[in-house]
């Protein structure tokens, strides 16, 4: 499973106009299912991003987590994130899971950020969105776990 985690002071998600979820202060978390990965797997990778300290503590040094500092979790599927680039001018997306499984994994890591994190907003899993955010930092964290 893959993740792209980008600190932000606020995000926000847009589809035809109308903001389906957004956040002040957290973690925007772009998420993608790969062929092999499980529910189990998304979990594990849901308890990395809840515990990463990427967030300044009083000395201004990186060592609070989005838990630590209350914010909230805007959560966002991305298949792109598996795109292949090593041929050719045009990626391939046969490294990201099909869409059932996808739908099926995101749902199901969003259901463990609800039950583990009080603040959790998405996009729509397959939908046409725009996101806005304010990387603040800027601080964009890649994350890949795997079976």
């Amino acid at each position: 499973m893959i993740a792209l985690l980008q600190r932000v002071s606020q995000a926000r998600v847009d589809i035809a106009g109308e903001t389906v979820g957004a956040i002040g202060p957290g973690l925007l978390v772009l998420v993608c299912a790969e062929p092999a990965d499980t529910e189990a797997l998304g979990l594990k990778l849901l308890n990395k991003v809840l515990k990463l300290r990427i967030f300044a503590d009083d000395a201004g040094k990186m060592n609070r987590s989005v838990q630590d500092v209350g914010g909230g979790l805007l959560i966002v599927s991305q298949f792109t994130l598996a795109a292949d680039t090593t041929g050719g001018n045009r990626p391939g997306f046969t490294g990201a899971a099909p869409p059932a499984l996808g739908e099926s994994l995101y749902d199901a890591f969003v259901a463990a950020a609800r039950a583990a994190h009080p603040q959790v907003a998405t996009g729509r899993f397959g939908a046409d969105m725009q996101v806005h955010l304010v990387n603040d930092g800027p601080v964009t964290i890649p994350m890949r776990l795997t079976a």
